[in-house]
């Protein structure tokens, strides 16, 4: 297991896999989720030097004293600090939700440190109804009290978008992603996370943020996205095509929020971004 420390004392887990001298690849994940958002791709991706990251009150990584620093820019710095850390000049991104946003954030800010980006159901528009989804669990254990629960009440809400998905994936992102106790399931991340997004909430209106998507002009990128999902709607998605034409782009039939990245489409869009490098 590797660790590295931030500027501001954190110490944050990361991993690596793959090829030492493929290209580097390094993996964001989702708002409450860890590097074990990318435990399908991963060995579906040994050609790349596989950089998985567990953001900063996620997983194995410090939470943070100070909810406040729950944030895209301050985690776009720790990408910086770990590529530092591990003496890369430049690095492809692929990003899960949250972790797209970063991407997006990386690019505006440190654009020459980026190869390619990859947005992993993402976009510049959050739609009122998903960021209401988001905001019912995160920051708040589940009411199941066992995995075999939590997993009977993640397939009932996940089916209709992920018609295809067998019942025991599901228990195994149950067991993933939460801690089995004596009290019932606890999280694998920072609560606190829920108060930092009602701080942002509070703060004003969610800022414009397709100048962020368009800081990916000029890099090989790409979007994958569920049909199904509630994240990205098809609307910004075609938009996103639009302002970018170079955009490579799939959609997934039988996915929601979010592809699993073991799908055959989603291989084949993050290999013709990535081969050329």
């Amino acid at each position: 297991m590797s660790y590295f420390t931030t500027s501001d004392g954190l110490s944050l887990f990361y991993e690596e896999s793959g090829t030492p001298t493929g290209t580097p690849l390094i993996c964001l994940a989702g708002l409450t989720r860890d590097s074990r958002d990318f435990r399908y791709f991963a060995p579906l991706a040994r050609q790349y030097r596989l950089i998985t990251l567990d953001a900063r009150g996620r997983g194995q990584s410090d939470y943070d004293p100070d909810f406040q620093n729950y944030n895209v820019p301050r985690e776009a710095q720790d990408v910086l600090e770990l590529m530092d850390h591990l003496s890369l000049p430049q690095a492809a991104v692929l990003g899960t939700s949250r972790g797209g946003m970063v991407a997006m954030m990386l690019a505006a800010t440190a654009k020459s440190r980026l190869t390619a980006v990859i947005l992993n159901d993402v976009g510049p528009v959050i739609p009122e109804d998903g960021i209401a989804r988001i905001m019912m669990y995160v920051g708040r254990r589940p009411a199941a009290k066992t995995h075999a629960q939590a997993a009977e009440t993640l397939a009932a809400l996940m089916a209709p978008g992920f018609g295809d998905v067998p019942a025991q994936r599901w228990r195994e992102e149950a067991e993933t992603f939460y801690d089995a106790t004596e009290t019932g399931l606890q999280l694998r991340y920072d609560a606190r996370l829920r108060d930092s997004l009602l701080a942002q909430a509070e703060a004003g209106p969610v800022p414009d943020l397709w100048p962020l998507f368009m800081a990916l002009d000029g890099l090989p990128c790409g979007i994958i996205r569920g049909a199904n999902s509630d994240v990205l709607s098809h609307e910004t998605y075609l938009e996103m095509q639009r302002r970018l034409p170079a955009i490579h782009a799939v959609e997934l039939a039988n996915r929601g929020h979010v592809p699993f990245l073991d799908e055959p489409q989603s291989l084949s869009l993050i290999q013709s971004i990535l081969e050329p490098i």
